[in-house]
């Protein structure tokens, strides 16, 4: 069973890895699906957090990592993928996932949603804290895997240049 993880990633977090970990271990094939997402302006181009990611999950053998700019239901028929794996952190993400599985249903009826809940030392973990805390020069070492890390670094002492 093929399984597509989506998200925009940016930037991957342990509780992101932590899902991928756990769901690497349920389906044959795991598809971490980095969204372009050029609404939500990110902090890293999409290339970068493709490559975060990858650098990330060398140790699981059954991962993936792609980009996609179209709908998710689109790229998960391409891939021949019979499940999207979400994170849910805390209630309030439920209403808004709870709302994304119906849609994807509705656009394609075949499409399944499976929730997993992420270790319970990341529940208040969020990318958009995270990019909070480095852009203020905070250490962010404790809340993403190490090529997470040395990416932030390198985009931190960039800006300070510039």
């Amino acid at each position: 069973m093929i399984a597509i993880y989506p998200g925009t990633f940016d930037p991957l977090t342990n509780g992101h890895l932590d899902i991928i970990e756990r769901g690497a271990k349920m389906f044959d094939r795991l598809i971490v699906a980095v969204a372009e997402s050029k609404r939500k302006k990110p902090l890293f181009d999409l290339n970068d957090r493709v490559t975060m990611i990858e650098e990330s999950v060398l140790h699981l053998p059954n991962v993936e990592v792609e980009s996609f700019s179209n709908l998710l239901v689109d790229f998960m028929k391409e891939k021949n993928a019979d499940v999207i794996l979400r994170g849910l952190r805390v209630v309030s993400d439920f209403e808004y996932e709870l709302q994304l599985a119906l849609m994807n249903r509705k656009l394609n009826a075949n499409c399944e949603t499976v929730f997993l809940m992420p270790n319970k030392k990341y529940i208040f973990l969020s990318s958009s804290m995270v990019r909070e805390i480095a852009l203020l020069g905070g250490d962010v070492s404790c809340f993403v895997p190490k090529p997470v890390n040395d990416f932030i670094l390198r985009k931190i002492n960039d800006k300070g240049r510039t």
